[in-house]
């Protein structure tokens, strides 16, 4: 079958950000989003840029299309400041991980729309566990023949992603000893997961029709991947993040992705053979970074040579600061090497929890004080 893709003749940029409502007593959870839209529609009369999502625990701040990192967070910022207006009336506070420290997922309510009940359906248990929560980034590209090219090699830079914005190390009460929790969560639905590495659009279009054919999927956005082509925008979408608990932190890595994938597309169409990671390596880094977060030894090359993640990451921020020069986003891409130096976040809720003796109230607390920073 035939997926077009229109192309972005210039490299856009927006963002999706997952947010959580929580009870300003228990910390719990509040399944009160169908409240917090009607307060935010009462107020603005319309929610463009806030929208639903699976649980009524969750809400989604989506902005739209931008040139620069600094016009999508002055977007998002506006869209956080609405929510929380109309949340802070009902008792509700707000924050983002990958994952709530302590929430029970048989607790949640789902949203009924036909989408969503045909997720469940199809995949009951491991469905209503996905009490997860992340942030989607879109670049546009110029034409479908720069998507696998640019995805597959972006696959290198799969556990530097995952790692710095890993903040998923408990779930359901439970220390898990992961970084991110989330990653290996999400990859339980059979459309989740690391992407096929294909040659080019053509093997994809096939794919499509084999899963669309077979019922897998009814509509191509079906396919939930890490990293995937959205062909109705005409981008690429990178979903590897776990939920990013401060605006800082998110300014800094929409910054990285929107940086990478201007690279990568400058190169493949200057005629460079981008490079390409066998996918079991890529498999294994996954899983290296789930688990070990920023500690993370990580496979860098097809010879299977491995590096620490964070040195790995000082080579490609220096590489790509070109790039941050012609996109406006010096400083927010620079910000990317605070990271490490201050704790990720799943450091600072295990910091929280040690110092408490192990209070996941207390790293809740943290995490709604932390959305303002």
């Amino acid at each position: 079958m035939v997926v077009p893709f229109p192309g972005s003749p210039r490299p856009t940029l927006g963002v999706e950000w997952e947010i959580a409502l929580v009870d300003r007593v228990t910390r719990d959870l509040s399944n009160t989003a169908a409240e917090v839209f009607a307060a935010v529609e009462s107020e603005a009369g319309h929610t463009p840029h806030i929208t639903k999502e699976l649980l009524r625990n969750t809400v989604e701040l989506v902005t739209g299309v931008h040139d620069t990192v600094a016009e999508a967070m002055d977007d998002l910022d506006e869209s956080l400041s609405m929510l929380r207006r109309a949340a802070d009336p009902l008792g509700v506070d707000l924050c983002c991980a990958g994952t709530h420290p302590f929430a029970q997922w048989s607790s949640q309510l789902v949203t009924r729309t036909p989408d969503y009940d045909e997720l469940i359906e199809r995949t009951q248990w491991w469905g209503r566990q996905m009490l997860i929560w992340g942030v989607h980034v879109h670049v546009g590209v110029p034409s479908s023949d720069q998507v696998f090219p640019v995805l597959n090699a972006m696959l290198h830079q799969y556990p530097h992603l995952l790692a710095l914005s890993a903040s998923s190390p408990m779930w359901a009460g439970v220390h898990t000893g992961y970084a991110s929790n989330r990653a290996l969560m999400f990859q339980q639905l059979p459309t989740a997961g690391l992407p096929y590495q294909f040659a080019n659009w053509q093997e994809y279009e096939g794919f499509i029709d084999d899963q669309m054919k077979t019922g897998v999927i009814s509509k191509i956005p079906g396919m939930h991947w890490d990293i995937r082509p959205a062909p109705r925008w005409g981008t690429i979408e990178v979903r590897v993040f776990d939920g990013v608990s401060t605006r800082s932190e998110l300014r800094a890595l929409v910054a990285l992705v929107h940086c990478l994938v201007v690279d990568l597309e400058r190169r493949f169409s200057a005629g460079e053979n981008l490079p390409r990671l066998q996918p079991w390596h890529v498999k294994e880094n996954k899983w290296r970074a789930a688990r070990y977060g920023l500690d993370a030894e990580i496979i860098v090359d097809s010879d299977s040579n491995e590096r620490l993640v964070t040195d790995d990451l000082h080579e490609l921020l220096e590489r790509l600061t070109p790039t941050a020069v012609r996109l406006g986003c010096t400083d927010e891409l620079a910000a990317v090497a605070d990271i490490p130096v201050r704790g990720a976040s799943y450091q600072r809720q295990r910091r929280v929890a040690d110092d408490t003796g192990g209070d996941l109230v207390a790293v809740v607390d943290s995490l709604v004080r932390e959305l303002g920073t």
